[in-house]
């Protein structure tokens, strides 16, 4: 939950120095515009703090041009990366149908003969009742009858062309979405031909990530590659691949930060998911060290990758409160939505997508005379928070909804602590069961009494330390108990945070200490010579 502090751009150079000395360079990747990412943030600042010289490569948001900033010690730089098209998507359409046009050029020109015939006849159809006050009655019926062949060759042909549309667009679709016996039957060929290598057929997507980043990492010539989550997996190592080719030892860690058989595809293409997991599975043997943000998403990734020892859990913790970078005073979430402090105010922080249940809040609020909502969200224009407003609209609720901005990771804890309440009303999937989220400790450190859905790791952690309430998932008069529970007596779970809840333990200060070393035992195990797979 956070927006990155800017600095003046570096300019077109990405590898400005100031020629003093410098430690081992590391390359942090991640497949995001960095803003947002308060994990990569902090991995960034708290490793140029501890003395590496770090290089971020992130998304530039589509549209616009590369950027580059520093953030705290780090440098950053976002990189434009063009998408193309999967090859069958390219062939001619007429394969599929005979009717649709070879491409979209042939279709275009179509439509345009379509237009000048028809403009050609309404000239000629102008032309003729201009000249009917000079002709007799029965020159009058000839000429106006001389158009009607021209008017029903046009509106056949436009009726013609229309059908090829169609035709040409259903082709289009359907090679879209991939989901006809056809398409299905060569997506099973290529995974049980090709294995781990398939994602190549299945999704080549993915070498646009190569295209865009790799000349970028290998002209900084890092030391160490730290790639997050499974896209920039590949990335890294096809880089440190061609390093070893130069005679440069390069090491790998990956940050692994769900468990991809577990996730929720991020694109309804069919191929998407079964080519990121074979993706996977064939660079995570080039991880020098692996990192991951909870013990069972260790063993997950443990056994499936059959990795040679545990993943280093590095938790996704908050930045403890300090004086803001830029000096500004934190915002005070309950001037922002126009609150007093007899109100009770509950707060979500993170991504508004419909599986992280913001619905089942809004649909009690009407059970919670004068209770108010606030969602601190980065997109409050994305379609699910306005499907949430929306729906606050249908309660008669909107008043008490309120979309607040991200601040700084600084600002996190102070910010979140003018609340009462700390949702998390997640929905019930795989990966959401495994971990700690990073809300989950943001929460904590505000010291605000958490109300979790009964996922399994977070239900279990506020049950075991009384620090909050659990609640069935999308049950809506649960979920009123559960807040009516916590608003009724709060200083009996904030209580829990001089107790039972690990504070101590859950700081990024620690965690980052974790992450140094993990760095150092990756560069020591890349050193070494090994047999590669």
């Amino acid at each position: 939950m956070t927006t990155s502090q800017e600095s003046p751009a570096l300019g077109d150079g990405v590898t400005p120095d100031d020629g003093g000395p410098r430690g081992p360079r590391v390359v942090i990747l991640v497949d995001n515009d960095v803003r947002r990412d308060s994990r990569v943030q902090k991995q960034a600042v708290s490793m140029a703090d501890k003395g590496w010289d770090v290089q971020v490569l992130g998304l530039a948001p589509r549209g616009e041009p590369q950027d580059a900033w520093m953030l705290g010690g780090a440098r950053v730089l976002l990189l434009e990366v063009p998408t193309h098209r999967r090859r069958h998507e390219a062939r001619d359409p007429r394969w599929r149908n005979p009717l649709a046009f070879g491409s979209a050029r042939e279709l275009q020109q179509y439509e345009l003969g379509v237009e000048r015939r028809r403009l050609d006849a309404e000239a000629r159809s102008g032309s003729a009742r201009l000249r009917e006050p000079d002709l007799g009655p029965a020159a009058r019926r000839l000429a106006r009858l001389g158009v009607q062949p021209r008017r029903v060759r046009n509106g056949l042909l436009s009726r013609w062309v229309a059908l090829r549309v169609a035709a040409t667009t259903s082709v289009r679709q359907k090679r879209r979405a991939m989901a006809s016996p056809v398409d299905r039957l060569t997506t099973w060929l290529w995974t049980r031909l090709l294995g781990q290598r398939s994602w190549r057929r299945l999704d080549p997507h993915l070498w646009d990530w190569e295209a865009a980043y790799g000349p970028v990492i290998d002209a900084l010539e890092p030391d160490l590659i730290h790639a997050n989550d499974f896209r920039m997996l590949g990335v890294g190592a096809r880089a440190k691949l061609r390093a070893a080719l130069r005679d440069r030892p390069v090491a790998l860690l990956w940050d692994a930060h769900e468990y991809l058989p577990g996730a929720r595809p991020w694109s309804n293409h069919p191929r998407w998911h079964p080519a990121q997991m074979a993706h996977e599975r064939e660079y995570s043997a080039y991880a020098d060290e692996v990192v991951t943000v909870s013990d069972e998403l260790g063993q997950l990734l443990q056994q499936r990758h059959r990795l040679p020892r545990a993943p280093t859990v590095v938790l996704n913790c908050p930045l403890l409160p300090q004086p803001s970078r830029d000096g500004d005073p934190v915002p005070d979430m309950r001037e922002l939505v126009g609150a007093d402090d007899a109100t009770s105010l509950l707060v979500y922080a993170g991504s508004p997508s419909r599986q992280r249940g913001l619905r089942t809040v809004v649909e009690a609020l009407p059970e919670l005379p004068g209770v108010r909502f606030a969602i601190v969200t980065a997109v409050p224009e994305s379609e699910p928070v306005l499907e949430v407003v929306q729906r606050a609209e249908e309660l008669g609720v909107a008043d008490r909804l309120h979309l607040l901005p991200y601040v700084s990771p600084d600002d996190v804890v102070t910010y979140l602590s003018a609340a009462d309440v700390g949702l998390i009303p997640i929905e019930h999937f795989p990966n959401h069961e495994i971990a700690l989220i990073t809300k989950f400790f943001e929460y904590s450190h505000a010291r605000l009494p958490i109300v979790v859905s009964d996922v399994r790791a977070m239900s279990r952690q506020v049950r075991e330390t009384g620090q909050g309430e659990v609640f069935r998932a999308g049950d809506v008069p649960d979920l009123v108990r559960a807040l009516r529970a916590v608003l009724a007596d709060p200083a009996r779970y904030r209580a829990a945070y001089d107790g039972p809840a690990p504070l101590a333990e859950w700081t990024w200060e620690g965690q980052s200490v974790i992450l140094d070393e993990a760095y150092h035992r990756a560069l020591g195990r890349a050193r070494q010579p090994a047999p590669r797979p």
